[in-house]
């Protein structure tokens, strides 16, 4: 340690200009206006997530390697985190919350929960943090683990998307939808080798980055596909570019067409497919969704391997959520935990999964082109403030300290918390009234009522009540300032 310290004391400033104090790519610091704004966004989900009866659980933030490996397709099985070997274990970064909730229900044989987590996740991406894309972020997820009626879990996380973004009134949006089961029916009619399903999905997965002549591009040249495959998947996927004009309808009466694939097992699962997201739409219509925000899109991909049916992703400015159905994660996991003698099936499990920062980029941005930007950040309802002992004619050094009003002002202080209203007091001992007034006047602090402790009104047993806003007061007694502040603080929320 001293031979450290020599050596820093060596390099002096060269040691400073070498070492930034910055955080590493992809990641940055939270100030209060920022976190105050987050805390909102993070409150709303939330409090959605508990409407709909979810309970909230927590995995640790590294998972062994073998638990996350081959889940996430060719591209984000890239893009996660490993660890130096522990002790012999190989241990990774969680990419996302979902893969961890399967490993979860697996070990602990549970077949029927609704959860909600909120945690950080971690992705060796290319970061633009302009557009909410970190290397460490939060997720926000909603998932139903279990049995259910055929479409009624994936209406609700619909209607779970739809309840967070209009509440958090960000602007239009839409919820594009698509079936797995349709994807996998386009590439056996377009004669796609089944092994090469999952690289084709991954290609896919980029038409809301990338136009398809460069997705085209990409499959000839780097998947093996030929010309006419390539075009094949394109006459499908590009259905909806074509005839923008369609609605739902059209786009499902048109893949139900007899002309689509010459194989009847093909058509059936296409038609499967159509008859299940039909009643999809149905089921999210009866929960209250607009149907002008429900979209299907013949081109959504969701490039996990995960998914197994019914997947979609909520759109504004760029992806804010996704999710899908789920049904054989929790099976890879099972096969671990049969020793102990209690053997479950594979459990169905559907879920949405919220991109916190991309949802905190859209509203930074709606507030500075409202020109909002003065943002609360403290959370406290009443000041506890004192008029400076000695009078505002004397001078400073004129002026006596009298410990009495600052121990009135901590008595109360501790009055307050016990009743559940959150306050704060001056660290000062006799602090100028007119900083403190200004302290609650601030923009970030706009704290709305101010008590005013002084020696007159302390000789009544009173103190004053100040409405920051309007700059009223009134006389109120000590023994009634709780009753009486949290009735003004009910009726002000």
């Amino acid at each position: 340690m001293k031979k450290l310290e020599e050596k820093m004391a060596e390099l002096g400033d060269n040691f400073k200009s070498k070492h930034e104090l910055k955080t590493p790519k992809g990641t940055q610091d939270f100030g209060p206006e920022q976190m105050a704004v987050r805390e909102k966004v993070i409150g709303i989900i939330t409090e959605t997530f508990k409407r709909h009866g979810a309970v909230t659980i927590d995995t640790p933030v590294f998972e062994l390697r073998k638990v996350l490996m081959g889940k996430y397709g060719e591209e984000g099985s890239k893009l996660v985190y490993n660890l130096d070997d522990q002790d012999g274990e190989l241990c990774s970064m969680r990419y996302d919350l979902t893969v961890p909730f399967a490993r979860y229900l697996a070990a602990n044989k549970i077949e029927k929960i609704k959860r909600y987590q909120i945690a950080k996740v971690y992705r060796r991406d290319q970061p633009v943090m302009t557009k909410g894309r970190f290397r460490e972020f939060y997720q926000c997820d909603f998932d139903i683990a279990g049995p259910g009626e055929l479409m009624m879990q994936e209406a609700e996380c619909l209607k779970i998307a739809d309840e967070v973004i209009s509440k958090l009134e960000l602007g239009e949006f839409e919820i594009r939808i698509n079936h797995r089961l349709l994807l996998e029916a386009i590439f056996e009619a377009s004669s796609i080798p089944s092994n090469l399903f999952k690289t084709v999905s991954s290609s896919i997965d980029k038409l809301d980055k990338i136009a398809w002549v460069d997705v085209r591009e990409e499959l000839i040249n780097e998947k093996g596909l030929n010309e006419l495959m390539a075009d094949s998947i394109g006459k499908f996927v590009c259905i909806g570019e074509e005839h923008p004009d369609w609605d739902n309808s059209s786009l499902f009466d048109w893949f139900c067409s007899d002309n689509l694939s010459t194989s009847q097992e093909v058509q059936k699962s296409i038609i499967k497919a159509i008859d299940e997201l039909k009643l999809l739409f149905n089921y999210a219509i009866l929960f209250g969704c607009k149907d002008s925000r429900i979209v299907f899109s013949p081109s959504l991909a969701r490039g996990l391997d995960y998914y197994t049916g019914i997947i979609y992703e909520v759109v504004m400015k760029g992806s804010v959520a996704a999710g899908g159905r789920y049904d054989k994660l929790v099976g890879m996991f099972l096969n671990l935990g049969e020793k102990s003698g209690k053997k479950i099936r594979d459990v169905p499990c559907v879920g949405i999964s919220f991109g916190i920062e991309r949802l905190f980029a859209i509203m930074e941005m709606k507030m500075k082109n409202e020109k909002s930007c003065a943002v609360r950040t403290s959370p406290t309802q009443v000041y506890v403030a004192s008029v400076k002992s000695g009078g505002n004619n004397q001078k400073d050094e004129e002026k006596i300290y009298k410990p009495n009003i600052l121990f009135e002002r901590m008595k109360i202080c501790s009055k307050l918390w016990a009743a559940g209203i959150r306050a704060e007091t001056s660290y000062k001992a006799n602090p100028k009234l007119l900083e403190q007034i200004q302290f609650c006047e601030n923009e970030s602090s706009q704290i709305p009522w101010l008590l005013i402790v002084a020696e007159d009104e302390l000789a009544q047993n009173s103190v004053k009540l100040r409405c920051v806003a309007t700059r009223e007061e009134t006389l109120i007694s000590i023994d009634n300032l709780v009753s009486v502040l949290i009735e003004k603080l009910s009726m002000q929320n």
